[in-house]
Order: structure tokens, then sequence, then C-alpha cells
């Protein structure tokens, strides 16, 4: 290997971490594999492609830190130690990844081809703080161990920048790590990992505020360290004499702890409640944990004065995701204030492996199947048992196929659902490109409308002015938003030709010397089968109406009718005459319960019903039962809030009676037809009509009959009748 590439500090380091880690893999590593790494290294150096990196950091000494790291500070693994050292020449071109896989196996080529992929996306120039790039990195990552290598090797990084001269790269490092790292750790349990990159995060990104406490600690570390042995003394010694079996522990917050407590109080060093915190985990049965926690609780504060305010008593009522402690703070010695936690070894479990993962207790974000994935990784690395990276090798990392995650040229990341195309993209990034959208450029490539995105796709939408939404398009997308505003542009579009058309139309009948008359326009454009008055102006728009044949044959509509003294009357003059005749109810026509009669009963208003329809009783407040329909709405809502208050009901088989049931009418606006209607609903021997409603609207009239009949039979053959009368259009039962 070239001598003259290490300093004579780098050539001991490089040694040193060579021997560490022969010495903490053993047999895992064979001297194969070291001769096979020395020699693609070695090579690389001599090919130059091993360089230093522009901030003058040594490749070689910092891949060999990295592995020695991670093999102290994780576990003795081989295929991540390998993978570590060849990575960099395989993402510089020296050797493939395929070669890496030959050569090592195929698990250190999807080691390597991880890192590589995880890589490309520090090329995005993305905001590490965007919440959507942890899960791009472990999208692309493909495997955990890759995730800890890149934990890892960050921690490598940020120990050796302490006093780096490039005042902005040791910013960029610092913020990344922080925002992306040391959570990342958090969630995998790597807690000192997390807390240390946390403390030089804090000491890069503010060192007088780092050093400030740092010196401050330092300066009180023995007399803190006999503080908190002392104030257990008494503690352990008055739960020994009641009996609890427990085990104890003292500690001190980190430095970074010690700053964000500070900021969110707004105190000193001297005036934080926690600096110091006792943890007392009790070794209970689940019949006695609440019971000895608390009498653990009480022995505490017979010992130390306890800030009743701050209790903390989440063994009563947990939190929602689970955690159980009681925390008190009390005045120690000095007038010293410490945080005493009392769990069992099982509200300890859950607190540290389950339900209220250390992470989200912390406040960091939930997101659903990733947390319990996390735990498992979590609770793999705490285990501690050798073979545990085997475990975590067969993990599945599909966290986020529901998903993908792309950039803009200039690096912002979106989240969009799996399937989503350039077209969702572009609406997804404002309504209008996406209204302008032509396709767009992939990766540098041109794509069409069609393209479906993948994770890590840089997209550029290509827009024209000419561009206007398809209905056709909404077989392109696959998100609500981009198809709701597909559908508004689409209408927005169709209005406007609409609002041209009927300009148009309006300006031929002036120049015809017309008067157009809307009701007469809507009569005709229902006699012309349109939905809608907008369909009617967007065919003239595009020409599937002529327009000269629309005033020609408005002129024949409102010719007068050729029949010899017959004029149009709306149906909305009819009058009824009253022929008032209401039966009262047989007290016997219903059956309520195990075959009861003669119980008071109310035939309910909301939906009417009659002799025939299914119905089902409701003791009302009242006492009274009040008979439904059961297809009436109501009843629905009824049956889930009072189940217990609803009751058999079923008719006797008695007839006679008469029931008032209500029909929608429409039909052509005129008084002829009402008078052929009421004709043969009074022609009807079982009928009665009791009244009538009608509105009048352009062509058309809505009507709303009561009608008096015995049964449902009845009613419907009355239905199928008045349905065969001329120029009624509709006849439908009304509930009301």
């Amino acid at each position: 290997m070239d001598q003259t590439y290490f300093t004579i500090e780098e050539k001991a380091l490089v040694k040193q971490h060579i021997s560490q880690l022969i010495a903490v893999l053993g047999s895992q590593v064979s001297s194969h594999d070291i001769n096979t790494v020395h020699n693609i290294v070695k090579h690389g150096i001599e090919a130059d492609y091993y360089k230093r990196d522009k901030h003058g950091i040594n490749p070689v000494v910092r891949s060999l830190r990295t592995a020695v790291m991670l093999n102290q500070l994780i576990a003795p693994d081989r295929n991540m130690t390998i993978a570590t050292m060849v990575y960099n020449l395989t993402r510089l071109g020296f050797v493939s990844e395929d070669e890496i896989g030959k050569i090592f196996g195929d698990d250190i080529g999807k080691l390597v081809h991880g890192l590589i992929n995880v890589s490309r996306l520090y090329k995005k120039q993305a905001a590490v703080e965007n919440d959507n790039f942890h899960k791009l990195l472990l999208t692309f990552a493909e495997d955990i161990r890759v995730i800890i290598i890149m934990i890892v090797d960050r921690l490598n990084l940020m120990r050796a920048i302490n006093h780096h001269p490039d005042e902005k790269f040791v910013h960029d490092i610092s913020s990344e790590s922080r925002y992306l790292y040391a959570p990342l750790a958090h969630r995998l349990g790597l807690y000192t990992i997390k807390s240390e990159l946390e403390d030089l995060s804090l000491k890069y990104l503010n060192r007088r505020v780092y050093n400030q406490i740092a010196a401050k600690l330092n300066e009180t570390k023995q007399r803190r360290d006999n503080y908190v042995e002392g104030f257990i003394v008494p503690i352990r010694q008055a739960l020994e004499k009641s009996g609890l079996k427990f085990s104890i522990k003292g500690r001190t917050k980190s430095i970074n702890s010690i700053w964000n407590k500070m900021r969110k109080k707004d105190i000193d060093l001297n005036g934080m409640y926690d600096l110091f915190a006792i943890r007392i985990i009790l070794d209970s049965k689940p019949e006695n944990e609440k019971k000895e926690c608390w009498i653990a609780y009480s022995i505490v504060t017979d010992i130390y004065t306890a800030n009743v305010s701050r209790l903390k008593d989440w063994i009563t009522i947990p939190k929602s995701n689970g955690y159980e402690s009681l925390h008190i703070t009390v005045k120690g010695p000095e007038d010293k204030w410490v945080e005493v936690q009392i769990r069992t070894t099982r509200m300890d479990e859950i607190a540290e492996r389950g339900l209220a993962a250390h992470w989200k207790y912390k406040g960091i974000k939930s997101e659903g199947e990733i947390d319990q994935w996390m735990n498992n990784v979590r609770e793999v690395l705490e285990a501690g048992s050798q073979g545990q990276m085997e475990l975590i090798r067969d993990m599945n990392m599909n966290l986020y196929d529901k998903e993908v995650f792309v950039f803009t040229p200039k690096g912002d990341l979106f989240k969009l659902p799996q399937g989503a195309t350039v077209l969702d993209f572009a609406f997804h990034i404002h309504t209008k490109v996406g209204s302008h959208c032509m396709g767009a450029k992939v990766d540098g490539k041109t794509q069409k409308l069609n393209y479906k995105l993948k994770s890590g796709d840089t997209v550029e939408i290509i827009t024209s002015s000419t561009q206007t939404p398809r209905l056709d398009w909404l077989n392109l997308v696959v998100t609500s938003k981009a198809r709701s505003k597909i559908k508004q542009a689409v209408n927005e579009v169709r209005q406007k030709r609409a609002d041209i058309a009927r300009e148009t139309l309006q300006r031929r009948f002036k120049n015809r010397k017309i008067d157009c008359d809307d009701a007469v326009l809507s009569r005709l454009i229902s006699k012309m089968g349109l939905k809608s008055i907008i369909d009617f102006y967007v065919d003239i728009a595009d020409g599937a109406i002529d327009v000269n044949k629309v005033i020609d044959d408005y002129i024949q509509l409102t010719k007068p009718a050729d029949t010899e003294s017959q004029q149009h009357e709306s149906a909305a003059n009819f009058v009824l005459q009253n022929h008032s005749n209401d039966n009262k109810h047989d007290e016997d026509i219903l059956v309520i319960g195990d075959n009861v009669k003669g119980i008071n009963y109310k035939l309910s208003k909301c939906c009417n019903p009659i002799y025939g329809d299914h119905i089902v009783g409701f003791i009302a407040s009242d006492g009274a039962i009040k008979i439904h329909r059961t297809d009436c709405g109501n009843v629905r809502h009824l049956i889930t809030k009072y189940p217990y208050r609803m009751i058999k009901t079923q008719w006797s088989g008695k007839l006679g009676t008469q029931f008032a049931a209500t029909l929608k009418v429409v039909g052509q606006d005129d008084i002829g037809i009402v008078s052929n209607i009421t004709s043969l609903i009074n022609k009807e021997g079982d009928t009665q009509l009791r009244n009538i409603t009608i509105n009048s609207n352009g062509a058309l009239f809505e009507g709303y009959l009561v009608i008096g009949v015995n049964s449902l039979s009845i009613l419907d053959a009355l239905i199928k009748k008045i349905k065969n009368l001329k120029g009624v259009k509709e006849v439908t039962r009304s509930a009301h």
C-alpha cells in the first residue's frame, strides 16, 4: 500500500484499527477475507480512486474506524465490516456491485447496494429536516443494517470534525445528525449513540452553551456522584427494611437534555428540577404492582419533601401509549431537586421495549406500522445475543411500500401514494401546474403524463399555456386531490364554453327579432332529452346541435294548440274539492309484542306506515308505541341507540281502516293532467284523495298527493295506473 497516502498518525491508527477488528471478529473473519479486502483497498489507492475527500478526511481511516465502532457498539459482524470497507470503492466505480457479490457473497453485495442507493439521496440536496426524508432513506436502504452502518459512520464523523476549519461543513453535518441520525438511533434503541450525536451536535452548533454546561458538570462531577449516592442510601435502606425487592439507579441528564430543559423552562442550570434522576424498579407480582409502587412512593416522600405539584401519576391512569410510572420530584440534601421514577419490572419493560418505546415517550412522531417494526429491531439489538445481526438481516424493509417519495429540481421532497403519476404530482404542486401539464422530465428523461413515479425520482413538470384538462385524465391519476381538481377544471372549461354558446344563441334570437322565454326554452331542452342546460349549450359549442334548428323548434313550441278552445293552464291552479272522511284507526289492526292487542300506539309521521308495510314498534318516553316502517331512516338510529326499546309489531290481518299515504308525482305542467289523476283516484273504490299540493316549474309540475288507502297492495296498484297516464313522468311514494 502507498505509504505516502497516510500521515504518521494515520499509519498508527490503521494498524491499531486492523488489530482491533481481527480481535473482535475472531473466527468470523478468515485470512482470505482480510487479504482480499486489503488488496481491493490497496489497488484502489494505487489507481487513484480512494482519494481524501474535499474536507481532507482519509476514507480508509474513516472506514476502518467506523468498522471498529460497529463491532464494539453494535455487535461483531463480518458482513457489515466488509461492506463498510469496500462500499466507497464500489460507489466510485473501482469495483462493481456484481464483483463484490461474487467475491464476498450476495449479502455483502446487498449491503453495498443499499449504501450506494442511500448515497444518491444526498445528491438531491434535500433538506433532512423534511419529515419525508428519513422515510425515503429507509426505503432506499432496503436493509436496516445499512441504516445502522450510516448511524455509526455519522458518529465517527462527528467525533472527527471537532475544530475542523470548514465551519459550513461542520454546521451541515451537525444539523443532519440532530434532525436525522439522532432520531433514527433513538428509534433503534441505540441510546448511547443517540445521546452522543445530540451532545456533539450541540457542541458544534452552539459551542458556548455546550462548554458552559460541560464545565459546570465537570466542576461538580465528583460532588454530584457523591450527592446521588448519598441521596440513594436512606431510600435503599428503607426499601430493604420494607421487604420490597428492587433495583435502584442514579443518573445525570446529557448535556443536550439539560440544555433543552433549560430553554423549555427558561431556567439556569441551578434551577433545574431533574438535573438528578433516580429510578426505582420493583420486582412485583402483577396483582401487587400498584400497591407496592405507592408503598415505595410513601417511603421516598417520608424521607424527602415532595413537590406535590410535580407528581405525575401514570399508574392510576396510564398514558395512551401504555406508559406506566410514578414520577415525583423531591427536595434532597442542600435543597436540591431530584426526580424519582417508580415503576415495576413489567412497566419498565413496556417503557423501554414495548408500547411506550422510549423514542415515542419523548415525543418523536409515530408512523403506524413502522413503530412496531422498529421496536422489533430495537429488541434484537438490546438483547445482545450472538447472531443478532442474522435476525436483523432477515427483517422485512418494505416499510413504505404504499408510498413514493419524489424530489423537485430544487430538492423539495413530497410524498404521494404508490402508483401516483406525473399528473398526480403536477396537481400536488398546484392546480394551475396540473391543469397545464404536458409531461415531465424525470431524472433528466422526458416522460408522459401517465408515467408512474418511483421513490427518489427528481421530477420537473413541463407545462403549456395551450394545455387544458380533459375528462380522460381521470384514468391517469390515483390521488383524490388530482381527481377533484381535474373534475373542477373540466367543469370550469365547460362552463366557459357554455357561456359563449349562450351568448351566440341569444344573439341569433335577437337577429330574428324573437324574445326568448327561459321557461319555453327549458321545455324545449327537456323535450330534446338533455339532462342539463349546460349539456345543451356545450352541445351547441361542439356543433352537435344546430342553433338555427333550436330557434325553429322554439317557434314551433310557442304556436297555439290546434284543438278548438283548449288552452294551457298551469297545474298550480288546480283546486281540490274537499271530501273529508277521515276514518279512525281500528284499535285491533296491530299485534304488538307477543300477540298483545289493544295497546296505545301511533303511526309515525316520519314514514307514514300503511297496512302491508314491514313495521316495527318503538316505546316512546310517554309510554306510547310509535309504529315505523322498517326502512324508515329514523329506525336505523333508534335501533343503534335504544335497541332495548324496540318491540316486535305486525299487522293483525284485519282490513277496513284507511291509512294516509303520500305520493310524489312529476309530469307535464297542465291542469288537465292533474284532473286526469284525481279522476282516476276517485274512481277507485278503496282510495280517497285527501290533499294535493302543486308546484309549477317551467314545463314540468311537481305534486304531492295524500291518499287514503286500505293496504300497500292497493297503493302499489294505484301507482302503476297513475304512471300509465299520458304526461306523467314519475310517481314515487314519499315518506312525508
